[in-house]
């Protein structure tokens, strides 16, 4: 076969996978009836509140090592001053929302693809069509909505703590007064700053979720097929989070 006609095979492939996915995700998003609150309010739980303690130390250990990599850079300068300023705006825009959708990716992602891709394996999905229970309503449509409004809540958290990362090395380490450093911190963030990065966090929580839930859904027979679903879904979250930040950070600052 010749070049030209490999080139537009793929790319009719990739289209359609495209196309697949978006029709997916409408789907989880908009079908809300019958809508289910426990297995909500259980992925409520899983997806947000399991997930902060390691996008908590994620968040703290950046801003504490963004302080640090900051002072060191700036004393050639002689712009040391401006580290408690750099570190809130990094985290929040940027560090804060990429870091915590990648931590939540790495976690959620493959745990939803394991989960779904089981089911499949072992047939409960072709027993939930037979009982008349819709698979996206039941598996797909709660797990979307809780990362759509759990994630911004975990950036949001990490944001603090990781500036608060950066007051302890800068207060403890750095020679900085601690009143100065958080007034200076909270003086140089903007309104926009906060909420674009609130945003960032409700889209990565969607890649990640229709990510999770794409992969288990289209999972093979067996655990190798199980196990490709779980990569697949981490390694689709991760660089789909990198490409949106691109994409929103392009929108939002230029």
């Amino acid at each position: 076969m010749n070049p030209v006609r490999l080139t537009g095979r793929a790319a009719l492939r990739t289209v359609r996978a495209c196309g697949a996915v978006m029709l997916f995700t409408a789907r989880g998003l908009f079908r809300l009836r019958p809508f289910y609150p426990r297995a909500f309010a259980t992925q409520l739980l899983q997806i947000g509140w399991l997930s902060l303690p390691v996008v908590g130390l994620t968040a703290l250990f950046t801003g504490a090592a963004l302080a640090l990599q900051i002072h060191s850079g700036g004393a050639r300068f002689q712009a040391s001053d401006v580290v408690p300023a750099i570190v809130a705006i990094g985290m929040v825009r940027e560090l804060g929302p990429v870091l915590g959708g990648l931590m939540v990716a790495a976690r959620v992602a493959s745990s939803i693809a394991a989960e779904i891709g089981t089911m499949k394996v072992t047939e409960q999905i072709d027993a939930l069509v037979t009982l008349s229970t819709d698979p996206i309503r039941w598996l797909v449509t709660p797990r979307l909505w809780a990362a759509v409004l759990t994630v911004p809540l975990l950036v949001a958290v990490g944001d603090s703590i990781g500036i608060m990362g950066g007051w302890l090395i800068g207060t403890n380490s750095l020679g900085f007064n601690s009143t100065a450093y958080l007034a200076n911190s909270w003086a140089y963030l903007e309104r926009w700053d906060v909420l674009s990065g609130l945003i960032k966090g409700a889209a990565f929580g969607l890649i990640v979720a229709v990510a999770g839930c794409w992969f288990g859904m289209r999972s093979s027979r067996g655990a190798e097929g199980v196990g490709r679903a779980t990569k697949s879904a981490v390694v689709a979250a991760a660089v789909g989070i990198l490409a949106a930040n691109f994409l929103l950070t392009g929108l939002f600052f230029r």
